[in-house]
């Protein structure tokens, strides 16, 4: 057990802040999530709040935050995909979660099968059609059905965790 002199605790109505560093202590991967919006325009952003919801249907969900730029292109998006970012991606990461004007300029990509923007050297790329959008607080959680998934096993996946970029450490 940790030492309790060390040990930090949230409980409701505690400093927000507090609950961020103890969520942060789950390592995460990073993806930038991408779609057209309804004029053609790419719309973006990093999200590491991304998990496998289903097998049969195939199905998956990431969180986007209501005022996030392209919270209404994504939640009103026919198509979107899911960039799993690998340890070479780290500036995409930063660029995709700032409020740069053009944040496709310097990112090597082009239109996947269903539409959405695919970042040309992710680890893995999950292209799906929007199943659902749901209300989760300060978020809007993103429900797409796996039409297609591609992968690279060679390439290892930028992480993170307690507020900082990782990389695996393999023995």
């Amino acid at each position: 057990m940790a030492d309790t002199a060390a040990t930090r605790e949230y409980r409701t109505g505690s400093d927000p802040r507090t609950l961020r560093d103890a969520l942060g202590s789950f390592a995460t991967g990073v993806t930038v999530v991408t779609c057209f919006d309804k004029v053609g325009d790419p719309f973006g952003l990093t999200a590491n709040s991304f998990t496998s919801v289903s097998l049969d249907p195939p199905l998956l969900l990431v969180c986007v935050h209501k005022g996030a730029q392209c919270a209404e292109a994504l939640t009103g998006a026919d198509h979107f995909a899911v960039n799993v970012l690998q340890t070479g991606q780290q500036p995409a990461s930063i660029r995709f979660s700032t409020r740069h004007d053009d944040r496709f300029g310097p990112n090597d990509w082009s239109p996947g099968e269903l539409g959405a923007p695919v970042l040309t050297e992710s680890m893995a790329v999950f292209e799906c059609r929007s199943h659902a959008v749901h209300e989760g607080g300060d978020h809007h959680i993103l429900v797409g059905e796996v039409i297609k998934a591609s992968f690279d096993p060679s390439l290892d996946p930028l992480l993170f965790f307690r507020g900082k970029y990782r990389r695996l450490h393999f023995d």
